[in-house]
């Protein structure tokens, strides 16, 4: 890979994989070729580099700062706070849990914008300053445009790889933001994914569909061999289904076992007692890193997981259209 990453684990330093291959990019803006060659066949594409450089919302919503090496984003706070009375949807974590201590503690909820706003001043420390570990962390996670201000959501209009690729119906657009190290756990959308980073850096980990569906169900089976050894089941067994960010997939067992399976350098560790090499090999994936201005498309029924690395703030937005 030709971009490296800090060593720092609260950095979120992602290692390059030689089972995870460089995904394509498309050296030009044509979308005649983008729908022949990926929307029709429906396969993932990284977009031409910094294509959505220019979208309002990368300009208004945030400032890059070009001294920092790699550079990194920061909040136009000025911008924002007129709106932090709106109501977003946010994941809270919280790693202080007397009674299990090791086990982070999860929940959703929505609040007004100026909470997540606060919260990114204190988490996000000025330049060259030592991170250190939060206790807390709040991440802005599919936020419907819809859901946000006219004046906000003005902010996002419709890429042309959207509006033309296809029939032009956009099912959904959703926002993401937060300060590294976010996740994503792996799932495939109801829908074709137009997917653009606007501030810091992601890592998109992508299996093809039947290749994630046997990622998925090998983590299941593992659970479920778990499960059966628990004498309070009774033969009651329940597991994630791939849901979107099911509240299974969060947080515990589930959670872990996905992210080792996906992004652990190898398949022989345990996860709570659970081992999950049953020697049938690691699955073979594409891989694509995304900086601000960067957009990529991922099909269909295409599996992915997503993890943002980096300094500062990272942020992305998604269409899913048809």
């Amino acid at each position: 890979m030709k971009k490296t990453f800090s060593s720092s684990a609260v950095r979120g330093k992602i290692s390059p994989s030689s089972r995870f291959k460089p995904l394509d990019t498309l050296p030009s803006s044509d979308i005649a070729a983008f729908r022949a060659s990926y929307f029709q066949p429906q396969l993932p594409v990284i977009l031409q580099r910094g294509q959505f450089d220019h979208l309002p919302a990368t300009q208004k919503w945030f400032s890059r700062d070009s001294s920092a090496l790699p550079s990194t984003s920061s909040l136009n706070y000025a911008y924002l706070e007129k709106h932090n009375y709106c109501s977003v949807p946010l994941e809270f974590t919280s790693s202080q849990n007397p009674a299990s201590p090791e086990t982070p503690t999860f929940q959703r909820l929505y609040a007004p914008l100026d909470l997540f706003l606060k919260w990114t001043k204190t988490a996000v420390p000025p330049h060259n300053a030592e991170r250190n570990s939060p206790n807390m962390h709040l991440y802005l996670a599919q936020c419907q445009l819809l859901d946000l201000p006219p004046a906000l959501r003005s902010d996002f209009p419709t890429p042309s790889f959207v509006s033309e690729a296809g029939k032009g119906d956009v099912y959904d657009t959703n926002i993401w933001m937060g300060v590294p190290p976010t996740y994503t756990p792996l799932h495939r959308d109801p829908n074709p994914n137009l997917f653009v980073q606007m501030a810091g850096r992601k890592i998109v980990r992508l299996y093809g569909p039947d290749t994630g569906l046997a990622v998925f169900e090998r983590v299941r089976e593992s659970i479920l061999r778990r499960q059966k050894q628990d004498a309070n089941v009774n033969g009651k067994i329940a597991v994630g289904d791939a849901k979107f960010r099911g509240e299974e997939m969060m947080q515990g067992l589930e959670k872990e076992l996905l992210e080792r399976e996906v992004w652990g350098d190898t398949m022989e560790v345990r996860v709570n007692g659970e081992g999950i090499d049953d020697n049938r090999g690691m699955m073979e994936g594409f891989e694509a890193h995304l900086d601000a201005g960067d957009g990529m498309f991922i099909p269909m029924g295409w599996w992915h997981s997503i993890k943002g690395v980096g300094e500062g703030i990272t942020a992305s937005v998604n269409w899913w259209f048809r």
